[in-house]
């Protein structure tokens, strides 16, 4: 069988020995303190901060990661409830850079109209080594069940299970980079045991992933398709009316079944979610750019949500 990566051998899923081997490649290449907490400190004028949980193992090295909510101030319980969350691949730059600049940009916008909860980094060791998974080579987000093995997904489980159901919109910032299939779909196939893997498509441009489960929330993601549009370019389709293998419903919107997939947009069962999709390596692009296009996804969302504020769908409980 051909090798398309270079740890493990075509066919055979990685046992033990394999994800140590891949865990020794991961080196740090950039600081969660520096770049995440210490934006955090400077917010706490403006939100209230607390730490929901810490991350640390022996696979992260001996390092303690503390995990990090904002909410908006003052909290009124007879409020909606909006969720932001970002870093759930810690590769995702402007996920965490977009929530962080929306925290401290526009703190104070809702005041007497919504609770907000920014989540801005849920996956620490993996933005600090620029990737995808934990260092258990775990994806976050296909994990987000009450009992994941992924530290990091069960942590922001038992951070929003007390207002499950309640969350009326909750807006997951990602990318999808090139480095998807030069680097991270070669690693998966070959930890997952694939014989072989055929690179595909990224789209260049902003997109959205909706619920499949929830069709009556097209007009939701069309807003914050509008919006974004305003600032960066919206992806096409891949000239077969798809985008990354899935029918796009309306122009930069597919669908997904996100509970089904334990993704982290479906982790609350709010009414109106939404997984951003921001293209950072496009030559139309800078990183600053593509910070705004999550800033005014976010701000879209949350004003879709405030004028059609239908009650929260019930939230099914984790399988």
């Amino acid at each position: 069988m051909p090798q398309f990566y270079p740890i493990g051998s075509a066919g055979q899923p990685w046992g033990a020995a394999e994800k140590l081997a891949w865990l020794a490649c991961q080196k740090e290449q950039r600081s969660y303190h520096d770049d995440v907490l210490v934006a955090i400190e400077d917010l706490r004028a403006l939100w209230d901060v607390e730490q929901y949980a810490t991350i640390t193992g022996p696979a992260y090295g001996g390092k303690s990661y503390p995990m990090m909510v904002l909410r908006s101030r003052p909290w009124n319980d007879d409020l909606p409830i909006m969720l932001v969350t970002g870093g759930v691949h810690g590769y995702e730059t402007s996920g965490v850079h977009g929530a962080l600049k929306f925290a401290r940009e526009h703190a104070t916008e809702y005041v007497g109209r919504a609770n907000i909860m920014v989540v801005p980094c849920v996956s620490a060791w993996a933005y600090e080594r620029i990737h995808r998974w934990n260092p258990e080579a775990i994806d976050p987000n296909r994990n987000f069940v009450a009992d994941s093995t992924a530290q990091e997904s069960a942590a922001l489980v038992r951070l929003v299970a007390p207002i499950r159901g309640r969350v009326l919109m909750h807006i997951d910032l990602h990318e999808t980079t090139d480095t998807d299939e030069s680097e991270f779909g070669p690693a998966k196939a070959a930890r997952d045991g694939a014989p072989t893997y055929e690179r595909g498509v990224i789209p260049d441009g902003f997109y959205v992933v909706g619920d499949t489960e929830n069709p009556q929330g097209l007009p939701f993601q069309q807003a914050i398709i509008e919006a974004v549009r305003a600032v960066t370019h919206i992806a096409p389709d891949d000239g077969a009316g798809k985008i990354i293998g899935s029918p796009v419903v309306a122009p930069g919107v597919i669908n997904y079944p996100l509970r089904e997939l334990a993704l982290c947009a479906g982790v609350t069962g709010a009414r109106y979610a939404s997984t951003t999709e921001v293209y950072p390596d496009s030559p139309k692009v800078t990183n600053e750019l593509c910070n705004q296009a999550q800033v005014a996804a976010v701000r879209a969302a949350i004003a879709y949500a405030l004028a059609h504020p239908v009650p929260p769908a019930p939230a099914p409980a984790h399988q």
